[in-house]
C-alpha cells in the first residue's frame, strides 16, 4: 500500500508562488509516475501536471502551462510542484496521485493511490 502525503498549501495573493509536496511512503517511489490534480468547489477533479518515474516525460495542463513546475527527488521520494504567477482561478483542493507506469496520463480512473489534499487558496 503507497501512501501520499500533500503538504505545502496555503493562502496568498495574486501573483505569488507556492510548493506543493507530495511525499510517499515507499521505498519504490521511482517505480510510481506521480501527478497533481486539482478540485475546485463544484467542479470535477481536473488534472494538473504528472511527470514520469524516469524523469523524461512532464505533462501539463494549458491552463498552468509556464507557471507550474513539476519536479521529483527520487533519494527523498518527494514530488514537488512549483506554482508560480498563481491566479484567483488556481484556487482549488491539490491532490497528488500515483500510479506504478512510466506513462503520465489525465485521467483520475489512471491512478491508484491519491492524497489526502492541500487546499490552496489565491485571493485577487
Amino acid at each position: 500500500q503507497v501512501q501520499l502525503v500533500e503538504s505545502g498549501g496555503g493562502l496568498v495573493q495574486a501573483g505569488a508562488s507556492l510548493r506543493l509536496s507530495c511525499e510517499a511512503s515507499i521505498r519504490t517511489f521511482n517505480r510510481l509516475t506521480v501527478s497533481w490534480f486539482r478540485q475546485a468547489p463544484g467542479k470535477e477533479r481536473e488534472f494538473v501536471a504528472g511527470f514520469s518515474w524516469s524523469g523524461d516525460s512532464a505533462l501539463y495542463a494549458n491552463s498552468v502551462k509556464g507557471r507550474f513546475t513539476a519536479s521529483r527527488d527520487n533519494a527523498k521520494t518527494i514530488q514537488y510542484l512549483q506554482m508560480d504567477n498563481l491566479e484567483p482561478d488556481d484556487t482549488a483542493v491539490y491532490y497528488c496521485a500515483a500510479r506504478p507506469s512510466s506513462i503520465v496520463v489525465e485521467n483520475t480512473a489512471g491512478y491508484d493511490y491519491w492524497g489526502q489534499g492541500t487546499q490552496v487558496t489565491v485571493s485577487s
